[in-house]
């Protein structure tokens, strides 16, 4: 009788393991759009299912727009969805805003913490929209700011791997890098409260580089040497501190391009880059 019973149990064991991670073949492919993860209007994702998803095997994509915190919207990504839809069939893909800052509101850190609460929306409802807690984040200019401290200052959930498209990593370096230009400078202090003299806490609290260890997750990055917006130094810096500490990061740099319309030859580069990238990292 033990016997029957423990080779019943081994079955009922690999059954549920087995649709665990095979998917479910009667769920349809599926967009739902404008989900709120927060009360504020600004607080919305998109999300794209795949076909025959479940929670074993889907792993999730998140998309985070640029814009310098201020501007900006997750249809700047429009075009990128059916790209990482076509490289990565099975993934789910999440393509999120967030509140922006303006003179009297949506101070950082805004930014970071919509970016957590947009990410725990999502392994909160995991079960319901049937793909797993497994994370790749992808983001450009301020969406990749977002990402890598996403990644890096959070060690739940564990994000499996970053993309990073000239992102701001320093984020005192970079006040000192408009040095004249007081411009982005005034904007620089209504954003983050201050300068880094007189609010230097939160420059180090929002600056991913200060949180790079040696857990932090595979980390491919792209940058143009021309950029004078965020400066390559940035992401060369976060290269140098993530290999310091082992961390497997790939960084690739495109000679006289400056932070913005990339030619689609470069774009095709990237993506291809990017796609072996997450394959090889993500499991």
């Amino acid at each position: 009788m033990n016997k029957i019973l423990s080779i019943a149990l081994l079955f009922l064991l690999v059954t549920s393991c087995k649709k665990e991670n095979s998917g479910d073949e009667n769920l349809k492919a599926q967009t739902e759009n404008n989900i709120a993860y927060g009360t504020d209007a600004q607080q919305r994702m998109d999300l794209y299912l795949p076909a025959g998803r479940s929670i074993g095997s889907t792993k999730l994509i998140v998309l985070v727009h640029g814009g310098a915190w201020v501007s900006g919207d997750k249809t700047d990504f429009s075009s990128f969805i059916p790209v990482i839809q076509q490289r990565f069939p099975d993934y789910a893909i999440a393509n999120i805003n967030y509140r922006l800052a303006n003179s009297t509101a949506n101070h950082f850190p805004a930014q970071e913490n919509d970016m957590k609460s947009a990410i725990d929306y999502l392994i909160q409802k995991s079960n319901d929209y049937h793909i797993s807690q497994k994370i790749v984040l992808l983001g450009a200019s301020a969406g990749a700011h977002m990402a890598l401290l996403q990644a890096y200052k959070y060690s739940s959930p564990k994000v499996l791997a970053v993309v990073d498209f000239f992102g701001p990593t320093d984020l005192t370096d970079l006040y000192n890098f408009y040095s004249s230009d007081p411009t982005t400078k005034s904007i620089f202090q209504l954003l983050m409260n201050g300068t880094p003299t007189s609010n230097s806490s939160l420059y180090t609290q929002s600056s991913p580089i200060n949180f790079v260890t040696a857990q932090s997750p595979p980390t491919i990055i792209f940058h143009g040497t021309a950029d004078d917006v965020v400066p390559i130094s940035q992401s060369v810096a976060l290269k140098n501190k993530l290999s310091s500490f082992g961390v497997n990061t790939q960084i690739t740099s495109y000679p006289n391009l400056g932070h913005e319309l990339w030619s689609d030859n470069i774009m095709n580069d990237a993506y291809n880059k990017l796609e072996l990238f997450v394959k090889t990292n993500v499991h």
